[in-house]
């Protein structure tokens, strides 16, 4: 049996950072970016199970900020207009100090799906939800175990 993890080494997403481009995003409380994996069926006689082929793969993610600007109509609302989508790198840091190190991985050409240009309601916080795709990645910095 190998060693049991202790509980203080679980990275918290609280000691996240977000960059768009070079701009340091402080309003940001949350980022998923994934990859998802496309495959094709393959048959394979002798064999009941039916195995897979990836074909590609597409990238997609969320940037979550609070509301304290118009960061986003600013970054990409003049671009939109003129009919260009524009692709913004997205650096993630994620580096807990109880942590067994930090993870860096900057996405390379993120383009946005939407910009909400308003989102408002009496009594709540102000939010917006960015979600965005990709087709390229760095892992800059790694977590690894000691």
């Amino acid at each position: 049996m190998g060693t049991p993890i202790k509980a203080e080494r679980i990275i918290n997403g609280t000691w996240g950072e977000l960059w768009l481009d070079s701009d340091y995003v402080a309003e940001c409380y949350g980022l998923q970016a994934k990859v998802e994996i496309t495959k094709e069926e393959v048959p394979v006689c002798g064999k009941l199970g039916t195995d897979t082929k990836m074909t590609g793969y597409k990238g997609t993610g969320t940037v979550k900020l609070h509301k304290v600007a118009s960061r986003m109509m600013n970054k990409i609302s003049d671009q939109l207009q003129a009919g260009i989508n524009p692709r913004i790198q997205i650096l993630s840091i994620l580096k807990d100090p109880a942590a067994f190190g930090a993870e860096r991985v900057l996405i390379k050409d993120a383009a946005f799906d939407d910009l909400t240009l308003a989102n408002w309601e009496a009594k709540t916080k102000g939010a917006d939800d960015c979600p965005f795709t990709f087709t390229d990645w760095e892992l800059i910095d790694e977590i690894t175990p000691q």
